[in-house]
């Protein structure tokens, strides 16, 4: 028999009566059996109801596990493209610091080439002064060696005049 074509209860089997007959069962015995056939089914009943009742919480709990592991995979998936974001991010920034790097390197080695033609057009300036200077140094002492001799030469032709130097009285 199904399920649903036979249901008893405790309360069916404490009231069945049956039919008297001539030879029939102990009365007794028969009452026996139905308070434990009826005490059975009440343990049964009390303890399908708990089984049903841990059933709906294991139900209730797998479906909060499978809402958990839902959320998990929402936050991984989450997690993983802002990974890949931030990567992406990080990767512009570093291909742009390298960029302005670069473009620093370039302006600097410019702007170090620029000041050492500036010092090689300074030196070379420098020296063509020096060399100017001593020149005209060089022309300078030149007259006046020039003029030194010709004084000598004015000396050694000429004689000196005699001088003659009072000397002092004593009183």
């Amino acid at each position: 028999m199904t399920e649903d074509a036979f249901h008893l209860t405790p309360h069916d089997v404490r009231g069945q009566e049956f039919q008297r007959a001539i030879r029939g069962f102990d009365r007794r015995e028969v009452e026996d059996f139905k308070d434990r056939m009826a005490d059975e089914i009440e343990r049964l009943m009390r303890e399908r109801a708990q089984m049903e009742e841990r059933l709906s919480n294991f139900q209730e709990q797998l479906r909060a596990f499978r809402d958990r592991e839902r959320a998990m995979n929402e936050a991984l998936l989450a997690a993983q493209q802002l990974r890949v974001d931030v990567e992406e991010q990080a990767t512009r920034e570093a291909e742009a610091i390298v960029r302005e790097a670069k473009a620093e390197s370039v302006r600097m080695v410019e702007e170090a080439t620029r000041m050492e033609t500036l010092v090689h057009d300074r030196l070379a300036e420098a020296q063509r002064q020096f060399a100017s200077y001593v020149t005209n140094l060089r022309g300078l002492l030149e007259r006046q060696m020039g003029e030194v001799e010709g004084l000598e030469a004015h000396i050694s032709a000429t004689p000196l005049p005699q001088v003659e130097v009072p000397l002092k009285r004593q009183a």
